[in-house]
């Protein structure tokens, strides 16, 4: 999958070194599988406890990385040798579930605001090119009175647009944005600001108690025989973009001259309801039902993505589409045995 994405344009990362802080999760391995495949030397930090699974080797991290280090973003030592190595720097370390970071601000603020403000201090005192900072569209919220509708009524948000964050994860990230620009503006370090939209993939899994990531959460409870849940009756939007894309996205970002300095949304300008994407996975399991469920905390009604200046930037834009995206994460499913978590079939027999 990664080679698809190897295009010319990133031929400058062969023989570089990238620090991709977070490269142990969904995304940042698809990035690491990414930089591997260009030639790049991909370095990873990551503390490897977000999920209760067994995801280094389901994410194939050591396959793809030339060094893989266990440790935590705030640890100075630490992340003041990997800088002092790197050409290239993606932080996407986070502590990046809403719900947790709602019941647990203080994780939240130690993770995403120090190990962020430690990144930093790193990289300004380094030889790094570039930072990429990933951050998020949880920053819109529910967007502004202005924001351009869709033929549908939903958000469109742009990058120019007022942040108006309603959760305590995308409070987070716009200070994470702030930063960036207020630390390496003028610095001898170029940035990039990429705001991931609705991302998913196989192999995505969902944590326990928390809300995020609809396509496996739905997927896996029609897989194991439970109703999907609609929080809210599903009538929240989503821009929904595939981690390949999104990876795509954010490797092009570190070397695009045009994205130095800018923020960047990386999504497909497609709004789709998660009634349609519950809809979508329900046509692979015959029987499957739906039950509706309280609006969880700090979901916002969203949006979709204004998707002009990524492609104008990064001459990039998304190359799959949600149904075959949802096709193939359904596949992974049905022919991964050890793809459903013991806590996912635990929490079914104990409800």
């Amino acid at each position: 999958m990664a080679d698809m994405y190897c295009d010319p344009r990133l031929r400058e990362l062969s023989g570089a070194s990238v620090l991709v802080t977070g490269g142990g999760g969904l995304v940042g391995s698809r990035i690491v599988a990414q930089l591997a495949a260009c030639g790049a030397t991909p370095i990873v930090l990551d503390r490897f406890d977000a999920y209760p699974h067994p995801v280094r080797d389901l994410f194939q991290v050591d396959r793809h990385s030339a060094q893989v280090v266990l440790g935590d973003v705030r640890e100075r030592a630490t992340v003041k040798w990997l800088t002092g190595r790197a050409d290239y720097v993606i932080h996407a370390a986070a502590y990046a579930d809403v719900a947790a970071c709602t019941s647990r601000p203080d994780t939240a603020f130690a993770a995403n605001v120090h190990g962020t403000q430690t990144v930093l201090d790193a990289v300004v005192a380094s030889p790094v090119k570039r930072l990429v900072f990933v951050s998020s569209a949880s920053v819109y919220g529910d967007g502004v009175e202005d924001s351009t509708p869709t033929e549908g009524g939903a958000a469109r948000f742009t990058e120019e647009q007022p942040l108006t964050p309603i959760s305590v994860y995308a409070n987070t990230k716009v200070w994470g944005e702030h930063q960036v620009r207020l630390m390496l503006g003028g610095s001898g370090t170029e940035y990039s600001i990429v705001r991931y939209f609705s991302v998913y993939g196989d192999p995505q899994i969902p944590k326990p108690g928390s809300h995020s990531w609809m396509v496996p959460w739905l997927a896996l409870s029609a897989h194991t025989g439970r109703p999907m849940r609609l929080n809210g009756g599903g009538h929240q939007v989503r821009d929904m973009v595939h981690v390949e894309d999104i990876a795509h996205a954010t490797v092009l970002a570190l070397v695009a001259d045009q994205a130095a300095g800018q923020i960047l949304n990386v999504g497909t300008g497609i709004p789709t309801s998660i009634r349609r994407i519950a809809e979508l996975i329900a046509a692979h399991y015959p029987g499957a039902a739906f039950v509706e469920t309280p609006m969880p905390v700090g979901d916002p009604r969203g949006g979709c993505a204004d998707t002009r200046r990524a492609t104008d930037l990064l001459g990039w834009c998304p190359a799959i589409t949600l149904t075959e995206g949802i096709d193939r994460y359904v596949r992974w499913l049905n022919t991964t045995p050890d793809a459903v978590p013991d806590w996912f079939t635990t929490a079914a027999s104990a409800a």
